[in-house]
Protein backbone atom coordinates (compact mmCIF):
# COMPACT_ATOMS: atom_id res chain seq x y z
CA UNK A 1 0.00 0.00 0.00
CA UNK A 2 1.25 3.67 -0.01
CA UNK A 3 0.15 6.48 1.96
CA UNK A 4 -3.10 8.01 0.40
CA UNK A 5 -4.82 11.30 1.76
CA UNK A 6 -7.45 13.98 0.01
CA UNK A 7 -6.33 16.57 -1.99
CA UNK A 8 -9.13 17.99 -1.78
CA UNK A 9 -13.24 17.88 -1.38
CA UNK A 10 -14.88 16.48 -4.48
CA UNK A 11 -15.01 13.46 -5.40
CA UNK A 12 -16.46 12.20 -8.96
CA UNK A 13 -17.80 9.01 -10.20
CA UNK A 14 -16.73 8.27 -14.11
CA UNK A 15 -18.35 4.73 -14.98
CA UNK A 16 -15.74 2.39 -16.16
CA UNK A 17 -17.25 1.31 -19.19
CA UNK A 18 -16.97 4.95 -20.52
CA UNK A 19 -13.06 5.97 -20.97
CA UNK A 20 -13.59 9.06 -22.79
CA UNK A 21 -14.50 10.40 -19.80
CA UNK A 22 -11.57 9.17 -17.90
CA UNK A 23 -9.61 12.57 -18.63
CA UNK A 24 -12.27 15.18 -18.37
CA UNK A 25 -13.08 13.89 -15.10
CA UNK A 26 -9.83 13.89 -14.01
CA UNK A 27 -9.86 17.41 -15.11
CA UNK A 28 -12.73 18.61 -13.16
CA UNK A 29 -12.16 16.96 -10.06
CA UNK A 30 -9.94 16.22 -7.40
CA UNK A 31 -10.52 12.49 -6.92
CA UNK A 32 -12.18 10.60 -9.63
CA UNK A 33 -13.76 7.04 -8.79
CA UNK A 34 -14.25 4.82 -11.26
CA UNK A 35 -16.85 2.66 -11.38
CA UNK A 36 -17.13 -1.19 -11.75
CA UNK A 37 -20.00 -1.62 -9.98
CA UNK A 38 -24.18 0.10 -10.41
CA UNK A 39 -22.46 2.28 -13.06
CA UNK A 40 -21.61 -0.21 -15.44
CA UNK A 41 -24.26 -2.95 -16.83
CA UNK A 42 -23.28 -6.28 -15.85
CA UNK A 43 -22.30 -7.44 -19.96
CA UNK A 44 -20.06 -4.43 -19.94
CA UNK A 45 -18.05 -5.00 -17.03
CA UNK A 46 -15.11 -6.97 -19.01
CA UNK A 47 -14.54 -4.60 -21.34
CA UNK A 48 -14.58 -1.63 -18.01
CA UNK A 49 -11.85 -3.66 -16.35
CA UNK A 50 -9.69 -3.53 -20.04
CA UNK A 51 -10.80 -0.09 -19.63
CA UNK A 52 -9.11 0.35 -16.25
CA UNK A 53 -6.21 -1.86 -16.80
CA UNK A 54 -5.81 0.30 -20.00
CA UNK A 55 -6.33 3.46 -18.38
CA UNK A 56 -3.47 6.42 -17.26
CA UNK A 57 -5.06 8.58 -14.57
CA UNK A 58 -3.02 8.96 -11.75
CA UNK A 59 -3.28 6.83 -9.19
CA UNK A 60 -2.73 9.22 -6.45
CA UNK A 61 -5.56 11.01 -7.24
CA UNK A 62 -8.22 7.73 -8.68
CA UNK A 63 -10.08 5.42 -6.69
CA UNK A 64 -11.74 1.89 -8.20
CA UNK A 65 -15.00 1.27 -6.69
CA UNK A 66 -15.23 -2.74 -7.08
CA UNK A 67 -18.33 -4.63 -6.61
CA UNK A 68 -19.36 -6.07 -3.46
CA UNK A 69 -17.26 -9.05 -2.29
CA UNK A 70 -20.11 -11.52 -2.14
CA UNK A 71 -20.27 -10.81 -5.95
CA UNK A 72 -19.16 -13.25 -8.44
CA UNK A 73 -17.68 -9.89 -10.07
CA UNK A 74 -15.04 -9.05 -7.17
CA UNK A 75 -12.55 -11.64 -7.45
CA UNK A 76 -12.31 -10.55 -11.00
CA UNK A 77 -12.11 -7.09 -10.45
CA UNK A 78 -9.15 -7.43 -7.73
CA UNK A 79 -7.26 -9.83 -9.77
CA UNK A 80 -7.44 -6.88 -12.16
CA UNK A 81 -6.35 -4.62 -10.09
CA UNK A 82 -3.63 -6.45 -8.72
CA UNK A 83 -2.13 -5.87 -12.57
CA UNK A 84 -2.60 -2.58 -12.42
CA UNK A 85 -0.65 0.43 -10.79
CA UNK A 86 -4.19 1.50 -8.81
CA UNK A 87 -3.62 0.98 -5.15
CA UNK A 88 -6.74 2.36 -3.47
CA UNK A 89 -9.80 1.08 -4.48
CA UNK A 90 -13.16 1.54 -3.10
CA UNK A 91 -15.45 -1.82 -1.77
CA UNK A 92 -19.30 -1.43 -2.53
CA UNK A 93 -21.78 -2.70 0.03
CA UNK A 94 -18.93 -3.01 2.33
CA UNK A 95 -20.68 -5.19 5.53
CA UNK A 96 -17.89 -6.38 7.62
CA UNK A 97 -14.43 -6.04 8.38
CA UNK A 98 -13.29 -9.23 7.13
CA UNK A 99 -13.66 -8.26 3.69
CA UNK A 100 -11.76 -4.87 4.26
CA UNK A 101 -8.90 -7.44 5.95
CA UNK A 102 -8.96 -9.44 2.28
CA UNK A 103 -7.72 -6.54 0.96
CA UNK A 104 -5.06 -6.13 2.13
CA UNK A 105 -2.43 -5.23 -0.98
CA UNK A 106 -4.67 -2.00 -1.29
CA UNK A 107 -6.11 1.02 0.75
CA UNK A 108 -9.82 0.85 0.52
CA UNK A 109 -12.43 3.06 1.06
CA UNK A 110 -15.26 1.31 2.74
CA UNK A 111 -18.24 2.00 0.95
CA UNK A 112 -21.01 1.62 3.80
CA UNK A 113 -24.07 1.11 2.83
CA UNK A 114 -26.53 -1.72 4.06
CA UNK A 115 -27.83 -2.06 7.42
CA UNK A 116 -24.75 -4.68 7.91
CA UNK A 117 -21.99 -2.18 7.09
CA UNK A 118 -23.74 0.71 9.71
CA UNK A 119 -23.81 -1.87 12.27
CA UNK A 120 -20.18 -2.77 11.70
CA UNK A 121 -18.96 0.80 11.14
CA UNK A 122 -16.08 1.03 13.93
CA UNK A 123 -14.82 -2.50 13.45
CA UNK A 124 -14.46 -1.69 9.64
CA UNK A 125 -12.80 1.49 9.99
CA UNK A 126 -10.27 0.01 12.50
CA UNK A 127 -8.61 -1.77 9.60
CA UNK A 128 -5.04 -1.40 8.93
CA UNK A 129 -5.57 -1.33 5.20
CA UNK A 130 -8.96 1.62 5.61
CA UNK A 131 -7.90 5.15 4.54
CA UNK A 132 -11.49 6.32 4.66
CA UNK A 133 -15.17 5.41 5.22
CA UNK A 134 -18.51 6.83 2.80
CA UNK A 135 -22.19 6.16 3.07
CA UNK A 136 -24.81 5.49 0.55
CA UNK A 137 -28.12 6.33 1.17
CA UNK A 138 -29.91 4.65 -1.55
CA UNK A 139 -28.74 1.27 -0.69
CA UNK A 140 -29.31 1.67 2.77
CA UNK A 141 -32.94 1.81 2.74
CA UNK A 142 -33.22 -0.55 0.36
CA UNK A 143 -31.38 -2.48 2.47
CA UNK A 144 -34.00 -1.65 5.14
CA UNK A 145 -37.08 -2.61 3.13
CA UNK A 146 -37.70 1.20 2.37
CA UNK A 147 -37.97 3.20 -0.67
CA UNK A 148 -36.80 6.70 0.19
CA UNK A 149 -34.03 7.80 1.82
CA UNK A 150 -35.33 11.60 1.59
CA UNK A 151 -38.40 13.35 2.48
CA UNK A 152 -40.14 15.55 -0.42
CA UNK A 153 -38.24 18.70 0.44
CA UNK A 154 -35.17 16.35 -0.66
CA UNK A 155 -34.28 16.37 3.69
CA UNK A 156 -32.52 13.05 4.45
CA UNK A 157 -35.07 11.26 6.36
CA UNK A 158 -33.21 10.20 10.07
CA UNK A 159 -32.34 6.83 9.33
CA UNK A 160 -30.08 8.09 6.64
CA UNK A 161 -28.70 10.95 9.15
CA UNK A 162 -28.00 8.94 11.62
CA UNK A 163 -25.85 6.39 9.18
CA UNK A 164 -24.01 9.54 7.53
CA UNK A 165 -23.60 10.40 11.56
CA UNK A 166 -22.55 7.16 12.73
CA UNK A 167 -20.31 7.41 9.72
CA UNK A 168 -18.30 10.41 10.41
CA UNK A 169 -17.60 10.02 13.87
CA UNK A 170 -16.37 6.52 13.30
CA UNK A 171 -14.08 7.87 10.78
CA UNK A 172 -12.84 10.77 12.21
CA UNK A 173 -12.26 8.97 15.15
CA UNK A 174 -9.28 6.38 13.50
CA UNK A 175 -8.65 10.05 11.48
CA UNK A 176 -10.01 8.74 8.24
CA UNK A 177 -11.06 10.66 4.95
CA UNK A 178 -14.71 10.72 5.60
CA UNK A 179 -17.29 10.91 2.34
CA UNK A 180 -20.62 11.99 2.13
CA UNK A 181 -23.25 10.51 -0.17
CA UNK A 182 -23.91 11.61 -3.80
CA UNK A 183 -27.21 13.94 -4.16
CA UNK A 184 -28.77 12.13 -7.26
CA UNK A 185 -30.38 15.11 -8.52
CA UNK A 186 -27.59 16.87 -10.18
CA UNK A 187 -29.44 19.63 -11.31
CA UNK A 188 -30.54 20.81 -7.82
CA UNK A 189 -27.06 22.34 -7.37
CA UNK A 190 -28.76 24.83 -4.68
CA UNK A 191 -29.32 21.62 -2.56
CA UNK A 192 -26.34 20.57 -2.99
CA UNK A 193 -24.36 23.25 -1.84
CA UNK A 194 -26.25 23.26 1.77
CA UNK A 195 -26.05 19.70 2.01
CA UNK A 196 -21.91 19.98 1.19
CA UNK A 197 -21.70 23.22 3.35
CA UNK A 198 -23.44 21.71 6.34
CA UNK A 199 -21.20 18.44 5.81
CA UNK A 200 -18.01 20.29 5.64
CA UNK A 201 -19.17 22.00 8.84
CA UNK A 202 -19.37 18.95 10.82
CA UNK A 203 -16.16 17.89 9.86
CA UNK A 204 -16.55 15.80 6.35
CA UNK A 205 -13.62 15.63 4.09
CA UNK A 206 -15.30 15.75 1.21
CA UNK A 207 -18.24 15.21 -1.10
CA UNK A 208 -19.29 12.57 -4.07
CA UNK A 209 -20.58 14.10 -7.07
CA UNK A 210 -22.23 12.02 -10.35
CA UNK A 211 -21.90 14.83 -12.56
CA UNK A 212 -19.28 16.99 -13.23
CA UNK A 213 -21.46 20.25 -13.03
CA UNK A 214 -21.56 19.44 -9.11
CA UNK A 215 -18.02 19.26 -8.43
CA UNK A 216 -17.25 23.51 -8.24
CA UNK A 217 -19.80 23.57 -5.85
CA UNK A 218 -18.70 21.23 -3.49
CA UNK A 219 -15.85 22.74 -3.99
CA UNK A 220 -16.78 26.40 -2.85
CA UNK A 221 -19.16 24.51 -0.07
CA UNK A 222 -16.06 22.92 1.67
CA UNK A 223 -13.96 26.68 1.18
CA UNK A 224 -14.27 29.08 4.23
CA UNK A 225 -16.66 32.19 3.23
CA UNK A 226 -14.71 35.49 3.91
CA UNK A 227 -16.61 36.06 6.93
CA UNK A 228 -15.26 32.63 8.56
CA UNK A 229 -11.96 33.49 8.08
CA UNK A 230 -12.15 37.06 8.77
CA UNK A 231 -13.47 34.96 12.02
CA UNK A 232 -11.01 32.56 12.81
CA UNK A 233 -7.74 34.98 12.11
CA UNK A 234 -8.85 37.27 14.72
CA UNK A 235 -9.83 34.25 17.34
CA UNK A 236 -6.22 33.23 16.67
CA UNK A 237 -4.38 36.54 16.82
CA UNK A 238 -6.58 37.45 20.10
CA UNK A 239 -5.86 34.33 21.45
CA UNK A 240 -1.82 34.44 20.55
CA UNK A 241 0.47 34.04 23.81
CA UNK A 242 -2.64 33.55 26.38
CA UNK A 243 -3.26 30.76 28.45
CA UNK A 244 -6.85 29.49 29.10
CA UNK A 245 -10.09 31.39 28.29
CA UNK A 246 -10.21 34.54 26.69
CA UNK A 247 -12.50 36.74 25.21
CA UNK A 248 -12.23 37.50 21.75
CA UNK A 249 -14.77 40.27 20.42
CA UNK A 250 -17.38 39.33 23.40
CA UNK A 251 -16.79 35.95 22.41
CA UNK A 252 -15.52 33.60 25.54
CA UNK A 253 -12.59 31.66 23.11
CA UNK A 254 -11.14 28.49 24.68
CA UNK A 255 -9.54 25.08 23.23
CA UNK A 256 -12.75 24.43 21.25
CA UNK A 257 -13.29 27.05 19.73
CA UNK A 258 -9.20 27.70 18.88
CA UNK A 259 -9.57 24.13 17.15
CA UNK A 260 -12.52 25.17 14.67
CA UNK A 261 -10.57 28.37 14.00
CA UNK A 262 -7.53 26.28 13.48
CA UNK A 263 -9.83 24.07 11.36
CA UNK A 264 -11.29 27.07 8.79
CA UNK A 265 -7.72 28.26 8.21
CA UNK A 266 -6.88 24.55 7.46
CA UNK A 267 -9.24 24.70 4.89
CA UNK A 268 -9.03 28.09 3.53
CA UNK A 269 -6.85 28.37 0.36
CA UNK A 270 -5.18 31.82 -0.73
CA UNK A 271 -6.94 33.38 -4.32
Amino acid sequence: MTTWGPPGPAYLFCPADRPERFAKAAAVADVVIVDLEDGVAPERREQARANVRNSLLDPATTIIRVNPATSLEHARDVAMLEESSYTTLMLAKTSGADEVRSLSRFNVVALCESAEGITALEEIAACANVVGLMWGSEDLVASLGGYSSRHADGSLRDVARYARARTLIAARARHLVALDTVLLNFEDLDALALEAADAAAMGFTGTACVHPQQVGVVRTAYSPSAAQVTWARRVLEGAKGREGAVRVDGLMVDGPVLAQARQIMGRFREP
